[in-house]
Parts: C-alpha cells; structure tokens; sequence
C-alpha cells in the first residue's frame, strides 16, 4: 500500500438539507460494542491521568463510558471497578432503564491479565478492554481467545489499538466485540516519530470501517468537536478522549499550583514517567508527559464538546447517529488556514 493518508485536518464535512428543528433533541445514543450501549459516543482513555472510577462515574452519569486503566494493582482495580459498578447499578435504578450500563476496564495481553480479569468482571465489569500498543499481534489473538473461554458470555471484549483493515478482519474472527482504531495519534504519543508506524486517522478508519460489522471506538487525535463528529460521520460508534477531559477535577492526579494558575499531569500510557510511576522496565518510550491546565468539572467539558456533535449532525442533516452520513471533502493548506479563525 503506498498511497496518500488523510487526517482530521484534512477534511471538512458537506452540509446537507436538514430538517432537524431543535438541536436538544439529536439522539447521541450508540453501540459502544455488540452488546453494550451508551447515551453519548464518548469513552474516557483508559490512562493513569485519564480514568479511574471519579471519571468514569461521571461520564456514566452524562450517559458515556470510562474505561478503569490498569496501571494498578489487582486490588486498587478491583476497587475502582467496584466503585463504578455500584454507581453504574444505582443509575439504572433511578433512570429506569431497560439496557444494561456499561462498566468497562482495562487489562494487558500478557502476565497477570486472564485471573485480572476474571476478579474484575467478579467485581462489576461487563466490558474487558485489552489495552495494548499493536492489537494486531499474536499475544491478543492468545488473549480474546482465552478470555472467551474463561469469561460469562455476557462479558464483551474490545481489543486493539489497530490501524489496518487487516487487522479489523482478524480481531473480529478472534471474537472481539469492539475494535479501538487509532495507532500513534495521540497527543502525547511518539509512535509514529519513534517507528515510523501509524496511519492519518480519517485513512486508518475510512479502510477498517468498510470492512468491519463491529463497533469501532476511535481513538487518538481528537482535538475539538469537529474532530469527534467527523470520526463519527465516516462511521465510528465512538471515540475516546485523553487530552480533551484530562485536566479536569475528575481526573486522576493532583492540582498542581503555579504562580500562573492550576495545572494537572498528563502523560502517554508508554512515556518514561508512566514507566518510571509503575516500576515498570524503561525500556520501548514511546510517549511524552506534560502538566495542562485545570479545567474545572468534566460535566462542562463534556456538556461544550456534544453542543459541538450535535451542530454538526444539524450541519448533516441528521437526527441521530445512525442516519449521520455526510459527504466530505479534502482541503489544502490555504482550506485549513480559512477554516480557523483567520481576523485575530
């Protein structure tokens, strides 16, 4: 394959007639895998400065997912999980809901991952995240296998990260119920600088969405609203968010106080100081840390960026994900520069 590989910048989305009347009544709701729905298409990064269980009760309370990061001991896991599944179960009660809330965690493809995650679903998680760098690898064909034999057919299992159709096609005939697309898109990934392994991100979803029935979580490189609407309008289910909600009071870490305002950590899952925290071999960095500015409650993050979603479905015409289906077009550089802001 040699041929041009287009990213979020890339693009710009059509307008199409509409007939949406009110923007509050776009439907958001979507499959987050086969079995599992979620009100809003937004799934919180399993990372250490992303999600633990403060994130991922908040996002299940605006109707989203969290993913509990593995970087933690079986126990402390176990306890965040359990944390979520108690809320999550308090939620269903109080919306009255017919459909089961997603409580999701992360596990490795190697060590300890099969009797982890055996204790967490014991614990409340109904969604196994098999966290690794290269999905496409025998270790995860290993582990889909293993854990579909050894977890409750209710359990679903979302593997990667991928970036190929080739690897969509093999994770899904290992039994994968959901597929994290993205390879080095990151806002602290090195990846691609390190390797020279990835693809832009509209290419690496427009090949394995034309070939996948599965839900696809779009993951890395998103940047504002329009990044998620667009990775949603060439057919992903959901994306998920790192830099976008780090930095907020649910986040894990604490406020650091400088004399130019409130600032929290945020690191990639493979950089030196995530390596350094969890005693883990220094070896293979492939990411950067870095402190960003507080930003308040994930509520209102949350709240700014589906305002933005759901313009663009107006924009597109649509009244719900499912019929979200417009055209776009690539632009240049001078197209990229008119598209910002351009007077200030």
């Amino acid at each position: 394959m040699n041929k041009q590989a287009l990213t979020y910048d890339d693009i710009q989305l059509v307008p199409s007639y509409s007939t949406v009347t009110s923007r509050k009544n776009i439907d958001l709701s979507t499959k987050v895998t086969k079995r599992y729905s979620i009100q809003i298409p937004l799934v919180a990064s399993c990372m250490d400065t992303v999600c633990e269980s403060e994130m991922a009760v908040a996002l299940a309370e605006i109707g989203g997912v969290g993913c509990i990061h593995r970087f933690m001991s079986v126990q402390h896991q176990l306890h965040e999980v359990s944390i979520v599944a108690k809320a999550a179960a308090d939620l269903f009660i109080k919306n009255n809901s017919n459909t089961t809330i997603p409580v999701m965690a992360a596990v490795g493809a190697n060590g300890d991952y099969a009797e982890r995650a055996a204790e967490l679903v014991k614990a409340g998680a109904n969604i196994i995240l098999i966290d690794v760098a290269h999905g496409h690898h025998e270790n995860v064909k290993t582990a889909i296998n293993h854990l579909k034999k050894l977890l409750p057919a209710h359990i679903d299992i979302i593997a990667g990260n991928i970036a190929s159709a080739a690897a969509a096609k093999d994770l899904e005939a290992w039994g994968a119920d959901g597929l994290r697309v993205g390879v080095g898109g990151g806002s602290l990934c090195t990846t691609r600088i390190k390797t020279g392994f990835g693809v832009p991100n509209v290419t690496c979803l427009e090949n394995i969405l034309a070939i996948t029935s599965i839900p696809v979580m779009a993951d890395g490189g998103i940047r504002a609203s329009g990044d998620i609407a667009k990775a949603l309008a060439l057919g992903a289910s959901s994306v998920m968010l790192g830099s976008l909600i780090a930095g907020t009071k649910e986040a894990p870490g604490q406020i650091i106080e400088k004399p130019n305002g409130l600032y929290k950590r945020y690191r990639g899952a493979a950089s030196l100081e995530t390596k350094t925290v969890h005693g883990q071999e220094q070896r293979n960095v492939e990411g950067e840390s870095t402190v960003i500015p507080f930003k308040g409650g994930v509520k209102f993050v949350v709240e700014g960026l589906l305002d933005g979603v759901r313009s663009a479905l107006s924009y597109g015409g649509a009244n719900n994900l499912k019929a979200f289906k417009p055209e776009y077009v690539i632009v240049t550089h001078a197209g990229q520069t008119e598209a910002k802001p351009h007077l200030l």
